[in-house]
């Protein structure tokens, strides 16, 4: 992932995030969709709080008016590229971090490579799925293998078991489509009918997600304690897999947010 230094022939700040989830290859030059604009002001605000310094003493630092910083952190105009390079050194955090392309601060860059995969994965098998779906795979698999290793440190049984079930239920329910939509299966295969099958995975779903918050915030006294979860520790705990966690969340909390008003 670029991290800006200079002005000087380093134009682009996007490159393929990974097969399956591609940041379009753009130049501040040319503009920013409202997206990312959006994330690169509220970034911009956040990083300068979290630092603990006022507008006028952050324009000092990266050389601008208070206004101009303050339209930049408002998103009523955007920055150039020697800003963005001189924010990305003040905030010690890399262009994507800044323009909300990634959620590691380092921006390392998630390429198949970088996803720790079985040999069965790394050997290239005609016929059994493409590129992005092994891709893909190795995604969910590496981020569901992370938050099982956290979860186990905890050593608390009721919380992996409904762990278990919650994924468990999304996978059944999966399986339940693509077997529907073969239609030339066993019709007595299953134990519930292709009419409620889905409300029924939800609600167990859905129980499952209550019964995981009720181990989270149960009885104060004998509340459980989580390992840290923070970037840094995570990033140090499981740095072949962290990624792969970040990958789907950024997705996911996208996706999420398309859907508020």
């Amino acid at each position: 992932m670029l991290r800006c230094k200079t002005d000087a022939g380093e134009k682009s700040l996007y490159k393929q995030y990974s097969l399956c989830y591609t940041v379009t290859a753009m130049t501040l030059s040319e503009g920013v969709n409202v997206d990312m604009a959006t994330d690169f002001s509220r970034s911009l605000a956040i990083l300068r709080k979290e630092k603990g310094v006022s507008q006028r003493i952050a324009c000092q630092n990266l050389e601008v008016t208070q206004a101009v910083l303050s339209h930049y952190e408002t998103g009523a105009r955007e920055p150039g590229l020697s800003f963005v390079a001189k924010a990305c050194d003040y905030y010690d955090v890399s262009a994507d971090f800044l323009l909300g392309r990634t959620l590691s601060r380092d921006g390392g860059i998630l390429r198949q490579d970088d996803i720790s995969s079985t040999e069965e994965q790394k050997q290239n098998r005609p016929g059994k799925g493409s590129i992005s779906s092994l891709f893909a795979k190795k995604l969910v698999v590496n981020a569901m293998s992370l938050l099982f290793e956290y979860a186990g440190r905890t050593g608390h049984t009721q919380l992996i078991t409904e762990m278990t079930n919650f994924f468990s239920a999304a996978v059944y329910k999966i399986f339940r489509h693509f077997y529907a939509f073969v239609g030339e299966n066993e019709k007595d295969f299953f134990s519930i009918s292709n009419k409620v099958y889905i409300s029924a995975s939800n609600a167990d779903m859905a129980e499952s997600e209550a019964r995981l918050l009720a181990v989270l915030h149960g009885d104060k006294q004998a509340r459980l304690e989580l390992p840290p979860i923070s970037n840094d520790a995570l990033s140090q705990e499981y740095p072949r897999l962290v990624q792969a966690l970040y990958a789907l969340v950024h997705q996911a909390g996208e996706r999420a947010a398309k859907k508020l008003p």
